[in-house]
């Protein structure tokens, strides 16, 4: 893709930071605000990622007691 330059008005303190979080990470401040805009974009709507979906419905119908199940696990473990 073709790269174009875009200037911000940002807090001269907000920049510091950020590039000092940004070289922390081995990338520049560009780098990061593009892939933050990416996600943020990314899928807008209330679209599922495809992991999501394969999950949707797996526990339908199933009882979740999840204190009775942790209490159990506890049980199990320090038998």
């Amino acid at each position: 893709m073709e790269e174009v330059k875009l200037t911000l008005k940002l807090k001269k303190r907000t920049i510091e930071r950020g590039k000092r979080f940004a070289r922390k990470q081995k990338t520049s401040l560009s780098k990061m605000i593009e892939n933050y805009l990416d996600k943020i974009t990314q899928q807008e709507s209330d679209e599922l990622t495809p992991l999501v979906r394969s999950l949707s419905g797996v526990l339908k119908g199933k009882s979740l007691d999840y204190k009775r199940g942790y209490s159990d696990f506890l049980d199990r473990k320090y038998k």
